[in-house]
C-alpha cells in the first residue's frame, strides 16, 4: 500500500513558495503533481511525492527551515475532518490520542507515541515511508505542527522544555527560535517535543463531550473507507519504540492492541516477519546515528537494540561489508560538512 498524505499537510506550501519567490509550477511538475490537486481538499497524495516537493524547494530556495515555515502557518482547521474532534477535546492528552488514533486521514507515514517519565512527558514524532529516505524539512514540518496543535489548544498554558531533531543544526537557527521559543536540541536521539506532564492534562476551555461524539461518529465512517496498512504502521511502532529500547514483539503488538500469534500469522501473510522489519528499521536508523559524532558507537548499539556493541558490530559488517568505525572513517568529511553548529543551543 502507498502511503498517502492528506493535502492539508501541504496547505501552507504555496504560501511560503511565494514569500521565498520560487517557481511552483516547475518544482510541483518534477514531482508529478500540479498546483490544483493542492488546492483540493478531498485530494490525497503520495508521501514520497510530497517529501520530495519539499526537501526539492529546501534546496532551490536556500531555506534550510522551509518545512517549518509551513508549520508556522498551519492552523487547527488545516486538520480537516479532524480538526471537528481535536477542538472539543478535555485535556491535550485526549487531543494526543486522537491524532495517533485518526493519523492516517491526515498522513500514514506519521509514527506518534507519547512516553512519561516522572514529571517529563516526551512526544515522539518519526515520518516514515517505503522509501526509507530521512527528510530533514518532512520532520520539521511534523514536530512544528505538533507544536502549533498544542500551542493552539492549550494557548498561553502551553510551554514545551525542548523540542528534538537528530538531524543536524541549520545555519540559521532565528526560524526555530522564533517557531518553539525553547531549547533545540540537534543530534538529538530522538524527533520531538519535551514538556512538563502536567501539560498534558491542561483542561481545554472549549472541551464538549456531545460535540466530541457527534465528531468522532462521522471520523470512525471515514477512518473505516481508509484502512491503514499493517506492515507500515508495525515499521512506525519499531521506528519509535527502538531507540527508547523497547521494539520487541510482545510491545509491538500490545500497541495495536492484538496478540503476538495473531502478529506473527498478519506478518507471514504480508510474506515477512518482525526480524525483518527490526532489520530494515535497523539498516536506516544506523546512519542517522552514525553521522553524529557526539554519539560513541557503544551509544549507537544501544539505541538499536544490540545490548553488546560487539554484536552490533558483527551486524553492521554483514550488512554493509565494513566496520562501524571504518565507516565513520571513510565518511569523515561528509559527516564534518554536515555539522553547522553546536548540536545544543537555547
Amino acid at each position: 500500500m502507498v502511503p498517502f498524505a492528506h493535502t492539508a499537510v501541504l496547505t501552507n506550501y504555496l504560501n511560503v513558495s511565494q514569500q521565498l519567490d520560487l517557481n511552483t509550477f516547475s518544482l510541483l511538475s518534477s514531482v508529478g503533481l500540479c498546483q490544483s490537486q493542492l488546492a483540493d481538499s478531498k485530494q490525497r497524495i503520495p508521501v514520497d511525492k510530497a517529501i520530495t516537493l519539499l526537501e526539492a524547494s529546501a534546496l532551490s530556495s536556500g531555506c534550510e527551515a522551509f518545512g517549518l515555515r509551513m508549520a508556522e502557518l498551519r492552523q487547527l482547521s488545516d486538520f480537516g475532518e479532524v480538526s471537528l474532534l481535536l477542538s472539543y477535546q478535555h485535556t491535550l492528552r485526549d487531543a494526543l490520542k486522537i491524532i495517533s488514533r485518526y493519523r492516517n486521514l491526515l498522513n500514514d507515514a506519521l509514527a506518534i507515541y507519547v512516553e512519561e517519565s516522572g514529571h517529563t512527558a516526551i512526544i515522539r514524532e518519526e515520518v516514515v515511508t517505503p522509501a526509507s529516505l530521512y527528510s530533514r524539512q518532512a520532520t520539521e514540518l511534523a514536530v512544528g505542527t505538533m507544536h502549533r496543535l498544542c500551542a493552539t489548544l492549550l494557548q498561553h498554558k502551553w510551554r514545551p522544555t525542548s523540542a528534538h531533531f537528530t538531524h543536524s543544526a541549520p545555519k540559521d537557527l532565528s526560524i526555530h527560535r522564533r517557531v518553539f521559543g525553547c531549547t533545540l536540541e540537534f543530534g538529538s536521539e530522538f524527533n520531538g517535543l519535551v514538556c512538563n506532564a502536567s501539560e498534558l492534562d491542561q483542561i481545554n476551555p472549549l472541551a464538549n463531550t456531545a460535540m466530541a461524539d457527534h465528531a468522532q461518529r462521522f471520523l470512525d465512517i471515514l477512518q473505516n473507507d481508509c484502512e491503514p496498512s499493517l506492515i507500515l504502521d508495525i515499521r512506525k511502532s519499531i521506528y519509535l519504540l527502538l531507540p527508547m529500547g523497547r521494539a520487541t514483539l510482545d510491545q509491538v503488538a500490545h500497541a495495536h492492541d492484538i496478540n503476538v500469534r495473531t502478529l506473527q500469522r498478519r506478518l507471514e501473510a504480508a510474506q515477512t516477519s518482525f526480524s525483518d522489519l527490526i532489520n530494515d528499521v535497523r539498516r536506516n536508523l544506523v546512519f542517522r546515528y552514525l553521522k553524529n559524532l557526539n554519539y560513541s558507537l557503544s551509544q549507537v548499539s544501544d539505541i538499536l537494540g544490540y545490548s553488546m556493541p560487539s554484536s552490533f558490530t558483527r551486524w553492521f559488517i554483514n550488512q554493509f561489508g565494513v566496520s562501524p568505525t571504518v565507516w565513520r572513517e571513510n565518511n569523515k568529511v561528509l559527516i564534518q560538512q554536515d555539522i553547522h553548529l553546536p548540536q545544543k543551543t537555547s
